[in-house]
């Protein structure tokens, strides 16, 4: 990265970082990451491709864009490197939920690794609703906020480790190779991810910001916090401007990349999979026929 681009990065943050590479001085990058640089998978419902070049990436963050995991991590990975940490890349894979069994280090996320002050750290800036600050990597539970995490080694990746998410966060947990990665490792994935109508990038709508007392997060048409003790509150949008004027002021999110028309074909899928969803969730709760 050129040093005016690390500026600018920094200026988005909101944050200055001078001198040496730091616990103190990492801890305050990542924190304020994910409390300025949604975890946002929008362009997918348009159908726009998007590269996870780290220099695209990083791109992406200037232009007042957000992004998910090979986005997000591939930028952040950037920033850090040119900042002067040491930044490894890592094969992670996402388990949805405790039904599915862990898929170890499938390629489905891109997580790093981060070495400082003598120690080295887990670092996720990609993953929506989970980690506020990065975590030593060694074994043991820890609380951020409302959620509490476990790191330990993985079962289902040998040799790898596992971070178990807080039981109501939106996925079960991750397992990442301590073996490093490169962003070749993870094209064919992101195009299936982030293109094919199976996937659930495409199919669900979602933005997501972490601070430190919880998290916000837009899933379609329905906007929840979780908040410092742990209780959620969840409030249906019902309209185009409710919906923009949420994502820009909850989110920091202009979108100013895209146009009218990319936002009213955004805003009529939007309202068309909510009506969906409401539909399949009703359907759900009806009782069998004859019940009483």
């Amino acid at each position: 990265m050129r040093s005016p681009d690390v500026r600018r990065y920094l200026d988005r943050l909101r944050i200055d970082h001078t001198g040496r590479p730091s616990v103190e001085g990492f801890r305050a990058l990542h924190a304020a990451h994910v409390e300025r640089v949604p975890y946002e998978t929008l362009d997918f419902q348009l159908g726009r491709r998007t590269s996870m070049a780290p220099e695209d990436s990083v791109e992406r963050v200037l232009t007042g864009r957000g992004g998910y995991c090979f986005h997000l991590n591939g930028a952040f990975a950037q920033l850090l490197t040119a900042l002067g940490y040491e930044v490894t890349w890592h094969r992670g894979g996402i388990q949805v939920d405790r039904d599915t069994p862990a898929p170890g280090a499938n390629g489905n996320h891109l997580t790093l690794t981060v070495s400082v002050g003598g120690e080295t750290w887990l670092a996720d800036v990609g993953m929506g609703d989970a980690l506020h600050e990065p975590l030593p990597l060694r074994a043991g539970v820890y609380e951020q906020g409302p959620f509490r995490y476990r790191l330990r080694r993985s079962a289902a990746e040998p040799g790898g480790w596992r971070l178990d998410h807080h039981a109501h966060g939106k996925f079960a947990g991750m397992d990442f190779s301590t073996a490093s990665a490169a962003a070749p490792d993870f094209q064919a994935m992101h195009r299936v991810m982030s293109m094919s109508p199976a996937s659930v990038f495409v199919r669900i709508a979602s933005v997501y910001r972490r601070d430190a007392d919880g998290v916000d997060g837009l899933c379609g048409c329905v906007l929840s916090r979780v908040d410092r003790s742990g209780s959620r509150t969840v409030h249906e949008l019902t309209s185009a401007d409710e919906w923009w004027d949420t994502v820009a002021g909850v989110f920091g999110l202009t979108l100013d990349d895209l146009n009218a028309e990319d936002r009213a074909r955004l805003w009529d899928w939007l309202v068309r999979s909510h009506a969906i969803r409401l539909r399949i969730r009703a359907e759900r709760e009806q009782p069998p026929a004859g019940a009483t």
